[in-house]
């Protein structure tokens, strides 16, 4: 019988519903940001709901990538299942975030040069509705972080990386909403105007952080980067043990809290390879486990001393 590769891909995942909620509320909420900002002459309502509308554009492609991952799960033309699908949309969406904070930043420095008329009612109006929305979306969003993680993956770390970039759209709009309140108030109220460029620049910087985390984080999954030291090390204190000698070892993500290993080993007895798979420790999360036995005289194996790690 052929190896299933698809690892629960077939299953809904804790977020895609939440997801869904969000993408509804965005969308909502800039449709009238829009129409407001049309029908008030506001560039401020304009500019936010055109802003959210890159958020909601986001939010879709993450909702896309949970359906896309969980209906091509069974094709057979995908090697390990449809778990790269959720890095790849993380990734996306990352690019998409960074860019975001690139025009947060420009346009702040514009408006510093040349100052625009706020209508500061309207604007404060929007950007309290704005930072509501935001709020239950990302109390929403994370609500489906317990319990979303692999059962032993080992490491501790939230794998959904499509998840994640939904919740960081979220919680760059309630941030930009929450500085952009400070900011108005304190230009109505104490005539500082700089407060709302300045506070552009700040929501934009730290945007552009988050982005960067997220794309290294879908990095590493979608070039199959080596897992951690850590994980590697429990693998070779496992083999030494049973005094295999390790000739090459590979692990890498596959999915969000799936791995794949590749585990080569020299030894002096035959061995069934499956002895060799139950000396993994079974709460790293490897889903897929390939294993190569190279068997040798007694006296070509080379003393532990002069093993490679």
């Amino acid at each position: 019988m052929i190896h299933e590769h698809h690892f629960d891909q077939h299953l809904p995942k804790a977020g895609e519903s939440r997801t869904r909620w969000v993408v509804v509320m965005t969308a909502a909420t800039m449709v009238v940001e829009i129409a407001a900002g049309i029908v008030f002459g506001s560039m401020a309502l304009l500019a936010d709901g055109l802003h959210m509308a890159s958020h909601a554009a986001a939010l879709g492609l993450s909702l896309f990538a949970y359906r896309y991952a969980r209906r091509h799960a069974h094709d057979r033309r995908f090697s390990f299942g449809t778990g790269k699908v959720n890095s790849l949309a993380g990734f996306a969406s990352a690019v998409v975030l960074a860019l975001f904070a690139v025009m947060m930043g420009f346009e702040s420095i514009g408006r510093f040069l040349e100052p625009v008329p706020i209508a500061y009612d309207q604007a404060i109006l929007v950007a309290v509705l704005g930072l509501i929305v935001n709020g239950v979306s990302v109390f929403i969003l994370r609500g489906s972080d317990h319990g979303h993680h692999h059962h032993g993956n080992g490491d501790g770390h939230d794998h959904d990386h499509n998840l994640r970039a939904a919740h960081l759209h979220v919680l760059a709009d309630a941030l930009t909403s929450l500085l952009a309140i400070g900011a108005l108030v304190a230009a109505k109220y104490f005539g500082a105007n700089w407060m709302d460029p300045a506070m552009g620049i700040v929501g934009a910087v730290l945007v552009a952080r988050w982005s960067w985390g997220l794309i290294r984080g879908t990095s590493k999954v979608l070039l199959d980067r080596q897992v951690d030291d850590a994980i590697l090390g429990r693998i070779r204190s496992a083999l030494t043990e049973r005094a295999l000698e390790l000739v090459d070892l590979h692990v890498w993500e596959i999915g969000p809290g799936y791995r794949a290993a590749i585990v080569t080993v020299r030894a002096v007895e035959a061995l069934d390879p499956e002895e060799v798979k139950s000396l993994i420790p079974e709460n790293l999360g490897i889903s897929h486990l390939t294993v190569e036995i190279h068997a040798v005289p007694f006296e070509k194996m080379r003393a532990p001393s002069e093993r490679t790690s």
